[in-house]
């Protein structure tokens, strides 16, 4: 009978929770929503996204100009990290040995707890001055690039070394068995069944990168003009909120909740690529 209840319980606690986080994420996207919606209505839904000029001063809200920003620094973030990050999920899964293992796991876990303004205030101290020595002034999209690379590789090499641990080990046994060496394997065998789980990581790092903040912020130069290049100074949606929330009124502060929507829109549908990805590995591997 104790049992029962317990288990009963249970049940009823974790429901109880992710009812409410559900409820929570409703009402806050509910009111971001809410408070952007005057913007929409009178900038226009095109006008406000595929604008080219942000001057609140003479009510011109275009956001293009910063999804662009944001884009950018996202994918040449990513060009540099996934690579990085699938090498050292295999290094920790297959290669490693337990003590070199047990030495870059805690390394690889610390990097989350670090504070986005600590890594922020590295690529200020340390990135910026090296860049502007190849052109510009040094805050640019490949100063905030390489500062999110290093920010989104934990969460690239944590799932992509679970994927990686959850093949079976019959996969590798049977490869190696047909006479293919251990890189063979990994190759041929593991990376292409943990290719879910992997791209699940993937799309994840990018939901974290396409939302930093505090770090763009402090290198990338925030400039509303569009890039030319990637020595170029640029602003992402979530640094436009940031800088320009405090002092907003009026339709001013209703076209940060707008660019705050598209935002939560984007990282929407990154997370759900993500659980897709997910479902489909999670899948594969009951079937096998």
């Amino acid at each position: 009978m104790t049992r029962y209840f317990t288990d009963k319980l249970a049940k009823y606690i974790v429901f109880i929770s992710g009812f409410t986080s559900f409820i929570i994420l409703l009402l806050i996207a509910l009111f971001i929503l809410r408070e952007g919606l005057p913007a929409f209505s009178e900038i226009g839904v095109f006008d406000f996204i595929f604008g080219t000029v942000w001057r609140p001063g003479i009510d011109q809200y275009g956001i293009l100009s910063m999804i662009v920003g944001s884009i950018a620094v996202t994918i040449v973030s990513m060009i540099m990290a996934v690579p990085l990050g699938i090498a050292c999920a295999i290094l920790l899964a297959e290669v490693a040995p337990s003590k070199v293992r047990n030495i870059l796991r805690p390394a690889v876990e610390l990097l989350v707890g670090i504070p986005s303004v600590v890594y922020g205030l590295v690529g200020l101290v340390l990135l910026v001055p090296i860049i502007s020595n190849i052109g510009g002034s040094g805050f640019s999209i490949l100063t905030a690039s390489i500062v999110l690379m290093v920010m989104v590789l934990p969460t690239i090499i944590s799932i992509s070394e679970d994927s990686i641990r959850a093949i079976p080990v019959s996969y590798r046994e049977g490869a190696l068995a047909l006479g293919a060496t251990k890189w063979q394997t990994i190759k041929g065998v593991v990376l292409p069944a943990a290719k879910s789980g992997i791209g699940a990581g993937i799309v994840l790092g990018m939901g974290r990168a396409i939302g930093e903040t505090m770090a763009m912020i402090m290198v990338i130069g925030n400039s509303i003009a569009f890039p030319g290049s990637l020595l170029d100074a640029a602003r992402t949606l979530t640094g436009n909120i940031a800088l320009e929330i405090n002092y907003a009124t009026g339709t001013h502060e209703s076209a940060l909740f707008a660019t705050g929507v598209v935002l939560f829109i984007f990282i929407l549908l990154l997370n759900s690529v993500a659980t897709v990805f997910l479902k489909r590995g999670s899948n594969a591997q009951r079937l096998s």
